[in-house]
């Protein structure tokens, strides 16, 4: 593989025009796709083989219309202090805005009046009413004129002195982004110029990663009709793309840069950084790859287009680096080094190169020698400082979000703020109980809830043409998210199994707060296997790439310890709020539901750049004759400064996202942030190097038998030595000596 990326690399820096023009080309073909594309519908929710989804789809076809997916929206009255909504003043101005609402709009389908008898939108207590609005179309597909006319209805009730707040999904936006992804790319700058020391050096991965982001994001924008994407699988691809296009384009320049100290010509240095660091780029976007496919094995459809098409923007970002890079490097000539680098650079007349003067132990030389001295106790510190952060995901407690989430600025979170003090607070999470069966079964399991606790409200039954199926809506006492909603849906499941029994009837629950229990049931059934599958894919990986057993091993280990503490630190400040009010968490909640499984795919991919890009410069040490310790020092020596410039720009990038307004992508901008500081800075600055350094050299044994099964994928650049770059009796006197 050295060999074939070293090739690839020099006919990209020799052929620089034709390859810059080519990116460029994709780059513009892909943003006139997603110009050009219609605006795609929001992805359908589905989660298969459980009951809330069998339930679902028995509705869609004994009750046409009923899941139908038209955009509701409710819009929710409150009476001033004193007053009932039921009052002739007030009862005048909710009229008068139902009648706004039913005309303001073509695309109206229906306004439910609260007032009508038996329509149960009236509360207990008279002080709150609230009307549900029917679109013909979904909520992406209301019109700005639509949603204008939904928000000035109420107007008149207001100037009453009514309260009006609207909820639904009818004035669902997309997630407004804020200037947190800029501050993080700004930060990403400021680390690449004082890292490299060069405007020019600094400024190549983010322009190859800007090229890559955005060839990505674009032809997701334009196959997301097709293909059904969300918009949540190009935030995703633009939060991971851009970490990693940054990091792999960062790894490639700085082992160019190397190579020109070591006096080689810069055709010969691009191929020799291509062919090295570049199969450390290779093999870490494969584990990033199989981490975001491997979301598959979950089957839930959102989430594998979503990692699927993140995969395809890392694809982007490792192509770009192995090619782009060089061809811009051809470009900047030896303004990629730094001004002082150049004038300390001295002329070696016989080689005609530049060599420079003798190097000195940098920061990451004294600390490896620091945690080779101590390797105990630099082991202890780390993992009982990690274990300590995990210990609050032991009461991690799992949910979908709802309205309830969302910021108390918004007029959805008041207007289920006020259903639930008006209507009890499992009024915004109703059960639907249906039975497949006759009137009698369906009579029968009414009377079965009523008896439960929990339950506030039991509908009656309403039938289909035949009366071969009914639904029962079913209102909780709790909170759609609290435990013993979660508790009431699997107590009526029992009880339908009972009236199974007796009458032979199905009764399956669904309903959005079903949903949500199935789905996280679901998400932990998946969580072992995935688990497996992801490691274990990915120590076969590191095999081949370390010929070695333990290390692997050690970097899975690692791995699992710090993606455990970042959800200990999501679960401190989402679910319990401590240091909440710093990050605008304005609502503590259950953990969202995917953030566990979609944490240990795209951490374990990001942690294993780290682990393969240091590791394997130990490797070419060791391989190259140092001893077990040496080659630590040679490899932290080489890695600790851009392993640490890499994990700062991911960190800065991701933690952009946490001003996001959208909670879910708040939550996965601190949890991938945290994960990767403690990975980068805990498990594999300071646990990696202790744990080799115990090992000694029986860190890189691996049985005579495997190592001849392995196929040999020469990560080190060791052929490098002994093929096209030897032909040449000058280059073979500029070959590197690790």
């Amino acid at each position: 593989m050295a060999l074939f990326l070293y090739k690839l690399g020099q006919f990209a820096f020799r052929r620089r025009r034709l390859v810059a023009l080519l990116w460029v080309a994709l780059f513009a073909l892909a943003g006139f796709g997603a110009a050009s594309a219609p605006p795609a519908a929001p992805s359908t929710f589905s989660v298969p083989g459980t009951e809330a989804q069998q339930a679902f789809d028995l509705l869609d076809e004994r009750f046409p219309g009923a899941g139908a997916d038209g955009g509701t929206a409710r819009v929710v009255f409150k009476a001033p202090e004193g007053q009932k909504v039921t009052d002739p003043a007030n009862r005048t101005a909710i009229a008068d805005t139902i009648k706004d609402l039913g005309t303001g709009s073509s695309q109206v389908a229906s306004v439910a009046d609260p007032f009508t008898p038996r329509s149960g939108a009236v509360s207990t207590d008279g002080t709150t009413a609230y009307a549900q609005v029917s679109y013909e179309v979904s909520a992406m597909e209301l019109t700005d004129r639509t949603k204008e006319a939904l928000t000035q209805a109420g107007e008149h009730a207001r100037a009453g002195g009514l309260t009006v707040e609207i909820g639904g999904d009818a004035l669902q936006a997309e997630p407004e982004q804020g200037i947190g992804e800029v501050i993080g790319i700004a930060i990403a700058a400021v680390v690449l110029v004082i890292t490299f020391g060069s405007l020019i050096a600094a400024g190549l991965p983010l322009l190859t990663a800007v090229i890559g982001v955005g060839t990505g994001v674009s032809s997701i924008t334009a196959l997301a009709g097709v293909l059904d994407l969300g918009t949540s699988a190009s935030t995703l691809a633009l939060m991971i793309g851009l970490a990693v296009g940054i990091d792999y384009a960062l790894f490639i320049v700085s082992r160019y840069r190397a190579e020109l100290a070591q006096g080689r010509p810069r055709e010969e240095a691009a191929g020799r950084a291509a062919g090295t660091a570049g199969s450390a780029v290779v093999f870490a976007g494969l584990t990033v790859v199989i981490a975001l496919a491997g979301l598959a094995i979950v089957n839930i459809p959102v989430l594998t287009k979503m990692g699927f098409a993140a995969a395809g923007t890392v694809v982007i970002a490792v192509l770009i680096a192995l090619t782009l890079v060089p061809a811009l490097l051809g470009f900047a000539g030896e303004r990629v080094l730094g001004r002082r680098a150049r004038k300390a650079a001295a002329p070696d007349r016989n080689a005609n190169v530049t060599v420079p003067a003798a190097g000195r132990e940098n920061l990451g030389t004294r600390w490896a020698r620091f945690v080779l001295r101590r390797p105990v106790w630099v082991l202890l510190v780390g993992v009982i400082g990690l274990g300590a952060t995990a210990l609050p995901a032991s009461s991690l407690e799992l949910g979908l979000p709802d309205d309830g989430s969302q910021p108390t600025s918004t007029t959805q979170r008041r207007a289920y703020d006020l259903l639930s003090d008006g209507f009890g607070p499992g009024f915004n999470g109703p059960l639907l109980v249906v039975v497949d069966g006759d009137k009698g079964a369906a009579d029968r399991t009414i009377d079965e809830i009523r008896g439960m606790e929990g339950v506030a409200a039991v509908s009656a039954a309403r039938s289909d043409r035949t009366g071969d199926t009914s639904m029962i809506t079913v209102v909780p006492k709790d909170r759609p998210s609290s435990v013993e909603t979660e508790e009431l849906v699997h107590g009526i499941r029992h009880a339908g199994d009972a009236v199974r029994a007796d009458t032979g009837s199905q009764v399956l629950v669904t309903g959005a707060t079903a949903m949500n229990v199935d789905f996280s049931q679901k998400m932990n059934d998946a969580l072992l296997p995935y688990l497996a599958l992801v490691v274990g894919l990915a120590f076969l990986l590191l095999t081949v790439v370390f010929r070695s057993l333990l290390v692997p091993l050690k970097a899975a280990l690692g791995f699992l310890l710090s993606v455990v503490a970042a959800l200990g630190a999501v679960v401190a400040v989402f679910q319990w709020g401590r240091l909440g009010s710093l990050l605008g968490v304005e609502q503590t909640g259950p953990i969202m539901s995917m953030m566990p499984i979609f944490m240990i795919g795209v951490v374990f991919g990001l942690a294993m750049d780290y682990e393969v890009f240091l590791v394997t410069r130990m490797r070419e040490a060791y391989v190259h004759g140092e001893g077990p310790g040496q080659a630590i020092l040679t490899g932290f020596r080489h890695g600790a400064r851009v392993v640490t410039a890499a994990a700062v720009i991911m960190i800065a990038v991701f933690s952009g996202f946490i001003g996001s307004g959208e909670q879910l992508v708040k939550m996965i901008g601190f949890g991938l942030a945290i994960a990767v500081f403690f990975d980068a800075f805990v498990v594999r600055m300071a646990i990696v190097p202790a744990v080799l350094a115990l090992l000694g050299g029986n860190a890189w044994w691996l049985p005579a038998w495997l190592d001849r099964l392995l196929p040999s994928v020469d990560v080190e650049g060791e052929r490098l030595n002994t093929g096209p770059a030897t032909e040449d009796p000058d280059k073979g006197r500029e070959l590197i000596r690790a």
